[in-house]
């Protein structure tokens, strides 16, 4: 800004210098004015208020967008922290009802008939939800705020593990699941991090991957190194997410049409964006109902 300035400011003094030069060093005309001041004194002079004037109103107007935007950084830090605040509290209220809940179903559930007994299994599998729930809210508030300790991690390992993990899934039942991560000439580079953060974040794609899709379609999970980033990416041949949903799914208890009635807490690509976020990475989503859908995760590498 204050280059900016500068250099904005000085040109009517620079220009004023110019012509005043002219005047005093070559022959052209330099008539006195009234007052007796010379026409180069008069351009010089001039040249310097300018200068002042137009100095001073550069600096007002830099000077008052970075207050503004120094404003709108303020705002977003406080609404993140009320926003931190409200899902501790919230966690903090609902996890003892919850846990009180479960242990007087557990005292109760013997000893009745089936409708009884089957009633009481539906609430105890909404409080097993709730819980759920809970557990991932936490796990939000403190992933913005706790310190992460980042090491190397070998992203080929870590793919290799998820895909093996994703194999074995009570979902994965008639599903062609594919691995493509590149060997040769050399393999992915390390990305900095915190392990466990990227496992979950990435199994949680795979996992809805296999929720959303049905028998005979077919998941990848792809890996390139793209420049000073790798890319991560869960494709799917599932029915994909309408074009009204896209921009949303990334909000926290946010489900979309296709995915009410389904189990979940709606907290699950909510966490993949605040690790990712904690990265330094970005994550975006492209989707074509009736056709699947693609979930890229760019994390750098240094």
């Amino acid at each position: 800004m204050k280059r900016k300035v500068w250099l904005g400011g000085t040109l009517p003094l620079a220009l004023g210098l110019l012509l005043a030069l002219l005047f005093v060093q070559t022959s052209l005309p330099n008539p006195v004015l009234y007052l007796r001041i010379s026409l180069s004194t008069a351009v010089l002079l001039t040249g310097l208020f300018t200068t002042i004037l137009l100095t001073a109103a550069l600096w007002q107007h830099f000077h008052q967008r970075d207050r503004l935007a120094q404003q709108k950084r303020e705002l977003r830090a406080a609404a993140a922290e009320d926003r931190r605040r409200f899902l501790q509290r919230l966690d903090h209220e609902l996890k003892n009802p919850l846990m009180a809940m479960r242990a007087g179903l557990a005292n109760v559930s013997n000893g009745h008939d089936e409708t009884t007994r089957q009633a009481l299994a539906s609430i105890e599998a909404q409080t097993v939800r709730l819980s759920q729930l809970t557990a991932d809210l936490r796990k939000i508030a403190e992933l913005e705020t706790r310190p992460l300790e980042f090491v190397p991690v070998e992203m080929g390992a870590l793919l290799a593990e998820l895909f093996e993990l994703a194999q074995d899934h009570p979902g994965s039942e008639g599903r062609k699941l594919t691995l493509t991560v590149p060997q040769a000439p050399w393999p992915l580079p390390p990305v900095p991090g915190d392990r466990d953060l990227l496992f979950l974040a990435i199994y949680n794609l795979l996992e809805n991957a296999l929720k959303y899709t049905a028998v005979t379609d077919a998941i990848e999970l792809r890996a390139r190194e793209d420049g000073r980033f790798v890319t991560v990416e869960v494709a799917d041949t599932g029915p994909g997410i309408a074009a009204t949903d896209q921009p949303y799914i990334w909000e926290e208890l946010y489900r979309g049409k296709a995915a009410r009635g389904a189990p979940g807490s709606g907290l699950g690509l909510a966490l993949v964006k605040a690790i990712v976020d904690r990265h330094g990475g970005q994550v975006s989503l492209s989707s074509r109902p009736g056709q699947g859908s693609l979930v890229i995760l760019r994390l750098p590498t240094a």
